[in-house]
């Protein structure tokens, strides 16, 4: 399961829209690692010179990686996380996420090419 909902969020999502605050505290709650690692970039995005942040750090365990690749997976997820930051998301592997800055279209181009794809490969990440 991607997501621990909540009755009260449940009940809400049953009779109509929920609001991104309410589900980006339920990717936060469900999602903690996933959640630490964007937040973290985040910060890094808001207040660094750079025009996004890119987390090079392998998850410690499945556990995360799956808590990674399930929210970067969703189209949802991903789109209430962006909207909450006001920062865009890519995903290269089962960790290189980085989040860019609303202004910083051509770094989001050149990161999502195939060419960087590739470059991003290694043996250790095969079974990633």
């Amino acid at each position: 399961m991607s997501l621990t909902v909540s009755p009260e969020l449940l009940d809400k999502a049953q009779r109509g829209p929920v609001t991104d605050a309410d589900f980006v505290d339920c990717i936060r709650e469900s999602l903690p690692y996933a959640w630490g690692v964007i937040s973290e970039l985040a910060e890094r995005a808001r207040t660094g010179a750079e025009e996004f942040q890119a987390n090079e750090v392998p998850p410690p365990g499945e556990a995360e990686r799956g808590q990674l690749l399930r929210l970067l997976a969703s189209d949802a997820m991903r789109g209430a996380v962006e909207r909450h930051f006001g920062l865009r998301l890519a995903f290269q592997n089962c960790h290189k996420v980085a989040l860019f800055r609303p202004d910083a279209e051509a770094a989001y181009q050149e990161f999502i090419t195939p060419r960087a794809q590739l470059l991003n490969q290694s043996p250790e990440l095969v079974d990633c």
